[in-house]
């Protein structure tokens, strides 16, 4: 029987290859370019699931990720947590005294500039974290070292010369798994998210009007967010969720409210909360 698959953007031993394995170990974990490849493959039926990031406590929100979802086709199935940490890393047998560049993301770089200041490092931008400690071990020299997840070092063979170098404990992204097929959480079994989109219709206090039976019907809004749509500034999409399922007489209640003011509204995913969800 073939395996099934989940796709992730980056390199193996990335944050999103971590996610995979951690999440659904029966499933093969197969890596893409960029966040377009993630999403052909699962419309192609290369892979049966996605994994994507979607926020970072830090850096906010993963913007490609709010353009490609309404228009991919797919469906949110699911969602993690997961605490970022990274560690610094080098070729087998070299020593923090001996670095003198380190090579990671730019977001990885910027949330590990303590311990850069602090050993005298010179950064060096590579496209993916991974895949800086790809390039570590391809070099092979022992006063360049990687910042990069736990994961990388044993997959391309490095030391770890120091764990936990990230300068903020908090920092964890929240990620979603997507799928072809609509797959609603049932109702009623535990906590419950429903994301989705709409856009608002060209009126004054429209997007007030549309948010209020959230409000009167008791739901709880965790994400509002707007962007532009084609580039045109009087065309705002926004992606939302909430607490609760459409089945909730409260949520069904504010969806069908939230209609009256939007040309369009259309439901992501309907998806058990993560055990994490409580504590962000």
């Amino acid at each position: 029987m073939t395996a099934r698959r989940i796709a992730y953007q980056g390199e193996p031993g990335s944050n999103s290859h971590l996610v995979c394995r951690r999440h659904h170990p029966d499933h093969e974990a197969v890596a893409c370019a960029s966040f377009e490849d993630v999403f052909a493959a699962v419309e192609a039926g290369e892979a049966e699931l996605a994994m994507i990031p979607i926020d970072n406590s830090i850096a906010g929100r993963v913007a490609d990720i709010h353009h490609f979802l309404p228009t991919s086709g797919l469906h949110i199935v699911g969602e993690h947590f997961l605490r970022i940490q990274f560690t610094l890393m080098g070729i087998p047998g070299a020593s923090i005294d001996a670095i003198r560049t380190v090579h990671s993301h730019v977001h990885a770089l910027g949330q590990c500039r303590k311990v850069i200041r602090e050993l005298g490092l010179a950064p060096i931008v590579s496209g993916d974290t991974a895949g800086a400690a790809r390039e570590i071990a391809e070099i092979a020299d022992p006063s360049q070292a990687a910042i990069a997840p736990p994961l990388a070092a044993e997959i391309y063979g490095l030391d770890i010369l120091r764990e936990d170098v990230e300068d903020e404990d908090h920092n964890t992204t929240r990620f979603v798994v997507l799928a072809r097929d609509y797959v609603e959480a049932p109702h009623g079994d535990g906590p419950v998210v429903t994301s989705f989109v709409f856009n608002v219709r060209n009126i004054p206090a429209a997007l007030y009007k549309a948010l209020g039976g959230f409000a009167t019907n008791g739901v709880n809004m965790t994400k509002l967010e707007s962007y532009m749509v084609d580039g045109q500034f009087t065309a705002t999409q926004f992606l939302a969720e909430v607490d609760g399922h459409p089945a909730d007489t409260g949520v069904a209640h504010a969806l069908e409210e939230l209609a009256f003011f939007t040309t369009d509204v259309k439901v992501l995913g309907v998806y058990p909360a993560a055990p994490e969800r409580v504590q962000h």
